[in-house]
């Protein structure tokens, strides 16, 4: 991983801590999930924000997360559209905090009513 989804995804971590009381080490695409527990969430995003809403949902109800650490290794060819720009790191870090934004705020209006 490069140095700015390092440092995006403690900052992601530490707020998901703060808001839910739960650690993520990483904010990575890799998910295994019950497809019952999948549709309970009402999952919305369908782009890079998808990861942290999940996350965010997912502790939110409650359920039981487990972090299993796997290895990484360098791409083997290609650029990523992500992490290989300043424009797709912009862009995709947009989105995930809108996503965390929007998450974070059905939280509290949730919670006012």
């Amino acid at each position: 991983m490069n140095f700015q989804q390092i440092v995006a995804g403690r900052i992601a971590g530490r707020i998901l801590r703060l808001l839910y009381g739960v650690r993520y080490t990483d904010m990575c695409p890799f998910r295994a999930i019950r497809r019952d527990a999948l549709e309970k969430l009402g999952m919305r995003e369908q782009t890079y924000g998808w990861n942290v809403e999940m996350q965010m949902k997912a502790a939110r109800v409650g359920l039981r997360i487990l972090e299993i650490p796997v290895n990484h290794r360098r791409r083997a060819g290609g650029e990523s559209k992500v992490s290989g720009t300043l424009r797709g790191t912009f862009l995709a870090g947009a989105r995930i905090i809108a996503t965390l934004l929007r998450i974070a705020a059905e939280k509290k209006a949730n919670s006012g009513s």
